[in-house]
């Protein structure tokens, strides 16, 4: 007798009772009630509303339901209610983004336009389809159950796909309109007109739900090769006669065929190698086999670059996914998930490994099951393979083994035949390309993740004069690694370089581009270019690197001395600055074009800060959201900073975690926040001098003076020497007037100013020489020393520590 397919059976329960209107559709899913103006702006919002899609009434108040919920663009029309809208009842299911988590439900709607006094225009109701698929009750086709009895939800194991949820309307006469009536005062707001709302429900139709279910039985096949469904049968198969132009062997062909589309279809849908695994699983039992299993190379599963360019003789593998169709825990505890099995040689659960060829095995035997038992975990599998048929079949992708599939059929079952060993071949390497992909795709990731976390900064510098933090996020989607980056770059003069960029573009390219860009800025950095030159040597260098490397920046330098900051922007998001009394506002910086773009100029800004304020510039990532102009974020981001000065931490990690939208982003952020809090003027000391020769023996004494004045006796000899070289450096060598400054901050600081514009350098003194060595002494004895140009001259420098 030939297994007949019975074609696909849909149940539905469409214009169910009244009790569908009820608190909770069906006892399962809550039922939320939007009243919406014309412009189907959000009026009133129930408890279950706020359930259903994640935020109370407060936060959606106001606000329009389709770009408040990301609806679909075809349908959004059905949630406005102008004069020139459509006046219909509109039914409907689409995916809808939570609002506090950004999970994606697919919500049932029932949409009506209202008429009459009051501002609302509209009423939605809403129920999460995506709960009663995988909660709904239990259905039967005919005498046979086809899903459990309630309240089990639907399984993996019942043979079963529920295809959708459709909300549909019922006539009113098929309905009590005083129960409806009821049911409509406890979900709509106690002050408004249920009576009028309830008449126009009614006239235009009573919303109820449709269930739609497939019951899909295997494929046909050959008379001694078609497997049965499980424990789902036909309740009385009968014999197939098929039409003489559509032979059985055509029909069976075209089964096999569309049984391997929707398997692999599943598989298609994840990159990672365990869920892919469990997608397989789940499509082979139980309609092609009673136990599936999937066990896959342990480099694969640790994330090793590459498997074995050979085979192994002995691999060692893990259980990753399986699925059976017996009584729960029969398998759990004797083949656990997770467990790693170094495979024995010479054996038939290792032959395809090494071999890359199929392993069926009719009916296991007692002997071959007591050595599988004694090979493998030592535990006693006898029972759950004695008698059964075995089918292993290799996971090979790229010429590489990565695992295999391990499936089993009970006593009651016929073996696994030709045709059907050639599905699970045709499956494992189907599944063995998108295990290899998910592989492939997590090392791209990683290698993207480390390069650009080995391009960004780790923990901030310590400076004087500022307090310095800084985040950076990833986007929530897969392989997002972007072009952003951030920095803080102490300068002479206890000076500090602020920097925060974005790379247009996502991926490996745009990482390696911030990586360039942000070593050049480190590189010009301490050549103390003023912040405009700084941005058009990045201009210049960008338009070198290629056409596709465009990024916004912004450069800014805080002298904690003078109390003043000077900044320049190559079309990024200007900065906030906040003051001490809590007053923020927008920097107004000329935003010139990107670095890459070329031909634009770049303009500084300079201005005062106070001590105490706060600097706060990030990339649009933070502040950009789908369907808000940026500068609703920007304004946004600067009412959220107002107020009363908190720790920088405080302020990152609120940023970063409740800023709009409870901490998932689209696109990757990057944040640098900075407190400027200045050196005390009784920590600096200056001096204008005259460049002669007897000018060296005052600047020893009033170094000595300054030393003592902060109780630092015991640097007096070291600096007295070092300051007394360099000025003497000056005067031979340099030109105009000289300035001498010292500043207590982290290490003791010494600056010697000139007018002459050659800047000295280290070089070797020979024995005979009489000079050269004054250089050698400070960078003998000083812990750091360099120049740097100024407007007028330059500055020879030197750090002691204290």
């Amino acid at each position: 007798m030939v297994t007949r397919q019975r074609p696909a059976t849909r149940l539905a329960a469409a214009g169910a009772p009244p009790r569908l209107l009820d608190r909770h559709l069906l006892g399962i899913t809550p039922m939320a009630v939007v009243l919406l103006d014309e412009l189907g702006r959000v009026t009133r919002w129930n408890p279950a509303a706020e359930e259903v899609f994640g935020a109370p009434y407060d936060a959606v108040a106001g606000r329009p339901l389709r770009t408040l919920l990301r609806l679909p663009q075809e349908h959004r029309s059905a949630f406005e209610f102008g004069d020139r809208r459509l006046r219909h009842v509109w039914t409907g299911v689409c995916l809808v983004s939570r609002l506090d988590d950004g999970a994606v439900r697919e919500i049932a709607w029932w949409v009506y336009p209202l008429t009459g006094p009051g501002d609302a225009r509209g009423l939605a109701v809403a129920a999460d389809a995506q709960r009663i698929k995988e909660h709904g009750h239990g259905l039967a086709l005919g005498d046979v159950l086809i899903t459990p009895p309630p309240p089990a939800p639907l399984t993996a194991t019942s043979g079963v796909r529920i295809l959708r949820v459709e909300p549909t309307l019922v006539q009113s006469s098929a309905v009590d309109s005083a129960l409806l009536r009821r049911r409509l005062a406890e979900l709509l707001p106690p002050d408004l007109d249920h009576r009028e709302i309830g008449d126009q429900v009614l006239a235009r139709g009573y919303p109820a739900v449709n269930v739609s279910v497939t019951v899909r039985l295997p494929f046909a096949g050959h008379r001694d090769t078609a497997p049965r469904l499980g424990r789902v049968r036909p309740t009385a198969p009968a014999p197939y006669d098929p039409p003489p132009h559509q032979p059985l062997e055509h029909l069976a062909a075209q089964e096999r065929l569309d049984f391997l589309n929707d398997v692999g279809a599943r598989l298609a849908d994840t990159l990672d190698p365990v869920q892919t695994a469990d997608a397989l699983c789940d499509a082979l039992v139980p309609s092609f086999a009673d136990f599936a299993g999937v066990q896959l190379l342990e480099s694969i599963v640790t994330g090793q670059e590459l498997p074995p360019p050979e085979a192994d003789a002995s691999p060692s593998v893990v259980r990753v996914a399986m699925r059976y169709d017996e009584e729960e825990g029969h398998w759990d505890d004797l083949v656990p998930l997770g467990e790693v099995i170094r495979m024995p040689s010479r054996m038939p659960l290792a032959d395809d490994l090494t071999t890359g060829q199929s392993v069926n095995v009719p009916r296991v035997s007692e002997r071959v099951s007591r050595r599988i038992s004694s090979r493998i975990g030592g535990r006693d599998l006898r029972p759950l393979l004695r008698g059964r048929a075995l089918l292993i079949t290799p996971l090979i992708a790229r010429g590489k083994i990565l695992g295999t599939i391990v499936l089993l059929r009970r006593r009651d079952r016929p073996p696994f035949g030709e045709r059907e060993v050639a599905v699970a071949e045709e499956l494992g390497r189907r599944a063995a390309v998108c295990v290899d992909n998910g592989r492939l795709y997590r090392r791209e990731k990683r290698v993207a993740a480390q390069l650009q976390h080995s391009m960004l900064p780790d923990a901030p510098p310590v400076v004087a004069g500022a307090r310095i933090c800084y985040r950076y996020v990833p986007a929530d989607e897969a392989v997002r690694v972007g072009g952003d980056w951030f920095d803080a770059i102490p300068l002479p003069g206890s000076r500090l370089a602020l920097v925060v960029g974005d790379v247009m573009g996502h991926g490996l390219t745009s990482a390696a581009i911030m990586g360039q860009l942000r070593t050049a800025v480190r590189t010009l950095a301490p050549q103390d270019l003023p912040p405009d030159q700084l941005l058009r040597q990045l201009d210049d260098l960008a338009r070198r690197l290629g056409d596709e490397c465009l990024a916004t920046c912004v450069y800014a330098v805080y002298d904690p001395v003078a109390r003043r900051c000077e900044i320049a922007n190559a079309g990024h998001l200007p900065p906030v600055l906040v003051s001490p009394s809590g007053e923020s506002w927008l920097l107004e910086v000329p935003p010139g074009a990107p670095i890459g773009v070329g031909g634009v100029p770049f303009e500084t800004v300079c201005f005062d800060v106070e001590d105490g304020s706060q600097f706060v510039v990030c990339t649009d990532g933070l502040v950009e959201r789908r369907g808000r102009p940026l500068d609703v974020g920007l304004t946004a981001l600067r009412d959220f900073l107002s107020g009363p000065p908190r720790p920088l931490e405080d302020v990152c990690e609120t940023l970063i975690e409740g800023f709009g939208t409870a901490g998932r982003y689209d696109d990757d952020i990057a944040l640098l926040a900075v407190r400027f809090e200045g050196i005390p003027k009784e920590d600096v000391f200056s001096w204008n001098l005259r460049a002669e020769p007897a000018v060296v023996r005052e600047t020893r004494r009033l170094a000595r003076q300054a030393l003592r004045t902060w109780d630092l006796p015991a640097l007096v000899p070291t600096v007295e020497l070092l300051v007394s070289e360099l000025v003497t450096n000056a005067i031979v060598h340099g030109a105009g007037d000289l300035g001498l400054r010292l500043i207590r901050a982290n290490s003791l600081l010494c600056e010697v100013r000139d007018d002459g514009y050659d800047l000295p350098h280290l070089r070797r003194a020979e024995t005979t020489d009489e000079n050269g060595r004054g250089l050698q002494l400070v960078s003998a004895l000083a812990e750091h020393w360099g120049t740097q140009r100024t407007p007028t001259g330059k500055v020879v420098w030197f750090e002691h520590p204290l």
